[in-house]
């Protein structure tokens, strides 16, 4: 809220001094009257509470005097720059910046959120000296004065810092930040390239970096100075000829800490643009962790120092052996797997597959089967037909005049012959027991049943005579109810 007194600039009024009757609107702190009482009070634009006595102040609620005063600061300080140390800092999983921006007199709270912290070049950390341009506005759920920092730069390096944001602003508008246009690293690399100084401490920890990780890789080196006049043409043009020559899958930029003037060679458009333009996936090592440069943000991956690039380039060799050792080992299961897979499907159609011979027999039974269902089913309607049509013959011939008499006399004719053969079959009938009754007669059973008896010899002929005999011969008598084996002691033929 701002309250224009009668003076020659506003006067920035807080809500809390401010009384007003019916008689006048005025300032207590300044004593300033506004010409149009009307204007001023539509401009406050209070959400207040008012008694129903005219003479008594407006009311406030506590939410609309943290809502005014937040939208008076707002109103009233437009970003501005200011300059403090960092103290109680603090950065959160969601990317938000909490800190405390002092000095030796005062202290103010602020707060920078992901989407501007995450393009802010550095990390702070407490006891930083920085300059940060900001909004004053109140966190109204608090009541809490605090900066809403929407840049921040380290302090007594304003002009570099703005020359930073201006070529990192135009690169990022043209897409050279774009994390699409990103390329992915060599899995394993056979060839690094380096970009850095010979003089520089960073070339040596690269180097025992990657031997101590990958003794197997092929380095070649770019050398440029990497500081002073002309050093971002210098290191622009060592990143052209590796890209030139194409002798290396990957090229790390790389050097050590140093002031922000010691690293303004990589802030330099001709370094990002080279960068860009290179075949093969580049990695930035430049400075310390919170040191971001323009090169940084131009390379496919940054790392927080030089070592870190020579690590993130390559995979220790007992780690990729490992790997592999892995991999080959989960290939052999998934293999066993599959074979054991392939070897229970391949029995399961053994099972179902039957020989061809099998098939065609069984398609043959179901041939004849069908031919067989075929010819029955013609056949009966034929047979019940035919004996239709016999049956339609007789009833016609019952009812034709000119073959009654015929089939009068065939009746006739039919039931003599059925005397006849009933009167032979009795003559026949009577003829046969006669015959039976002699033929039982002549029964041997019926002659031994009245007293005699069979003999036969040792093989089973009969003896009609004595002079058969012998004795000490053995002889069966077959009786009427049985049979019965006789020695013979002596033999007496009786004369006639």
């Amino acid at each position: 809220m701002q309250a224009h007194c009668n003076l020659s600039k506003p006067l920035i009024c807080f809500a809390f001094p401010l009384m007003f009757s019916d008689r006048a609107l005025q300032c207590q702190r300044c004593g300033a009257s506004p010409a149009n009482k009307d204007s001023l009070k539509a401009r406050m634009n209070f959400s207040s509470t008012t008694d129903n006595h005219s003479s008594g102040p407006p009311v406030l609620t506590v939410s609309a005097l943290n809502q005014a005063v937040a939208r008076m600061l707002e109103r009233s300080f437009p970003l501005a720059w200011v300059s403090g140390e960092i103290s109680n800092f603090k950065s959160y999983a969601s990317g938000h910046w909490y800190f405390t921006l002092k000095d030796d007199a005062a202290q103010v709270r602020g707060v920078m959120f992901k989407g501007r912290a995450q393009h802010a070049g550095f990390t702070p950390r407490d006891g930083d000296k920085v300059e940060v341009r900001a909004l004053v506005t109140l966190y109204a759920a608090r009541g809490d004065y605090q900066l809403n920092v929407e840049a921040i730069r380290r302090a007594g390096v304003g002009n570099l810092y703005e020359a930073f944001l201006r070529l990192k602003e135009k690169l990022n508008a043209e897409g050279l930040f774009d994390p699409a246009r990103k390329r992915p690293l060599p899995q394993f690399a056979r060839c690094i390239g380096i970009v850095t100084s010979l003089q520089a401490a960073a070339l040596r920890d690269i180097l025992s970096a990657l031997a101590r990780r990958a003794p197997h890789v092929r380095v070649i080196l770019y050398p440029t100075p990497v500081q002073g006049d002309g050093a971002a043409e210098k290191i622009a043009r060592a990143i052209n000829t590796a890209a030139a020559r194409a002798e290396c899958e990957l090229l790390l930029v790389c050097r050590g800490g140093g002031s922000i003037e010691d690293l303004w060679s990589f802030n330099d458009e001709a370094v990002a643009r080279a960068i860009v333009a290179a075949p093969m996936p580049v990695i930035s090592g430049v400075g310390h962790e919170t040191d971001f440069t323009i090169a940084d943000f131009a390379a496919d991956l940054r790392a927080a120092t030089p070592t870190a690039a020579a690590e993130l380039a390559t995979v220790p060799r007992a780690d990729w052996l490992a790997t592999l050792e892995t991999h080959a080992d989960d290939l052999t299961r998934a293999l066993r797997r599959q074979l054991g897979e392939a070897s229970q499907t391949l029995d399961w159609l053994s099972r179902r597959l039957t020989s061809p011979a099998t098939t065609i027999a069984h398609e043959r039974l179901k041939l004849q089967s069908l031919q067989a269902r075929l010819l029955h089913a013609t056949r009966i309607p034929l047979t019940q037909s035919r004996y239709a049509l016999l049956n339609l013959r007789t009833r016609l011939a019952a009812h034709i005049p000119s073959t009654v008499a015929p089939r009068n006399a065939l009746l006739e004719q039919s039931r003599r012959l059925s005397g006849a053969m009933a009167a032979q079959s009795r003559h026949g009938r009577q003829a046969l027991a006669a015959l039976n009754a002699q033929l039982e007669l002549l029964n041997p059973q019926r002659t031994l049943e009245r007293g005699y008896a069979i003999i036969s010899d040792a093989k089973g002929h009969v003896i009609r005579t004595p002079q058969a005999l012998q004795p000490r011969h053995v002889i069966t008598v077959q009786l009427a109810e049985g049979s019965a084996k006789v020695g013979i002691d002596s033999v007496q033929a009786t004369l006639g």
